[in-house]
């Protein structure tokens, strides 16, 4: 039994000695591997922030169903195709929405440019007063939302000829009715 006895302890100091070693460097492998390592100069909101920001709201929607749902290689595959990002970034963008879930947040919309149109009249501060005369009959224009610039235009339109025009864009700039605009702006006429 002695014979036994130390091939035994041998034995079992061997299966130690591999069980110590397998421990550690199980350990060291899983701390030198990028999945595991915690990448620098990335947060985890912010990275889940940028994510959510690339997918529009149905992508969104079934992103977060198929986490919900505990689908993480489906949800990496959906945000894959939507984005084009590469397999690893696909894989860290869903984990990182997994683990700080973000709600979907539209795109703002730009504004419509501002168009320097006399169509659109805007009121100024003070009221402007055109007065147009020919013989004995005078008719006078008193609005806030003309100027010498748009007063301007409504004279070159009438002299040129376009005295509908002109009489129209003169409304659009008065409290005035199109009848009486015709009558001010016949009188425009030279």
């Amino acid at each position: 039994m002695e014979s036994l006895l130390v091939p035994l302890l041998i034995l079992a100091l061997v299966a130690a000695g591999v069980l110590v070693g397998a421990r550690t460097l199980g350990h060291r492998g899983s701390r030198t591997r990028p999945e595991a390592a915690p990448q620098p100069g990335k947060d985890p909101v912010e990275l889940a922030r940028t994510s959510a920001a690339k997918l529009n709201q149905e992508q969104h929607r079934r992103l977060y169903a198929l986490i919900a749902q505990g689908q993480a290689m489906a949800a990496i595959k959906l945000y894959f195709e939507a984005t084009g990002d590469g397999l690893r970034a696909s894989r860290d963008a869903v984990g990182a929405l997994a683990a700080h879930p973000q709600p979907f947040r539209p795109e703002p919309a730009e504004p419509a440019p501002v168009e320097d149109d006399d169509d659109a009249p805007q009121r100024f501060a003070y009221r402007y007063r055109a007065i147009a005369s020919k013989g004995d009959v005078t008719r006078e224009v008193s609005s806030n939302m003309l100027n010498d610039e748009i007063y301007g235009r409504i004279r070159t339109l009438a002299r040129s000829g376009d005295t509908e025009a002109a009489a129209e864009a003169l409304t659009r700039h008065s409290d005035i009715s199109i009848k009486q605009a015709r009558e001010f702006i016949a009188l425009l006429e030279d």
